[in-house]
């Protein structure tokens, strides 16, 4: 058994989902669910297959963004995981979506922090430990802190 550690570092104003999923059929639904949760949405996904000729499936409306997620989903190499990439909006806008997704075991991790995917490798292939999402906390929020927060929600539109 080897530990080894894959870097991904989405693209400037993208966020990254890392999914586990189950079936072949997870690239067509998983297309569906983005699509109809944002009208326009730019994405990229990728499935790492782990049965028969084990490729990476992948989908997306943003061919950089589809390109980007398969060749990380190849250096991934973990059965069954799931990546995607989305452009422009933020991952609440369709986590609750891509839960619904029959196929879809668990999300690792949603961000658009540098994500370090720990990854365990044995002579069957590879599984997906844990995650490193971004860094390491270095405080408690002050008032000033807690002030900057709520006007940064509301600026984005989250708050009212």
């Amino acid at each position: 058994m080897e530990l080894k550690i894959v870097q991904l570092v989405p693209p400037q104003g993208c966020n990254l989902i890392l999914a586990q999923s189950h079936f072949i059929k997870t690239v067509e639904d998983v297309h569906e669910a983005l699509v109809t949760s944002i009208p326009g949405l730019k994405f990229g996904l990728a499935f790492c297959e782990s049965s028969g000729p084990c490729l990476v499936r992948h989908s997306g409306t943003d061919p950089e963004l589809e390109e980007f997620a398969a060749k990380k989903a190849l250096e991934l190499g973990a059965g069954h995981s799931l990546l995607i990439l989305i452009k422009d909006a933020y991952p609440i806008n369709v986590l609750n979506r891509i839960k619904e997704v029959q196929e879809v075991c668990c999300i690792f991790a949603a961000t658009a922090n540098p994500l370090q995917v720990i990854l365990v490798e044995t002579e069957q292939g590879r599984g997906i430990l844990g995650v490193v999402d971004g860094l390491k906390s270095r405080g408690i929020e002050a008032e000033k802190d807690v002030a900057w927060r709520k006007e940064f929600l509301r600026k984005i539109g989250y708050k009212l």
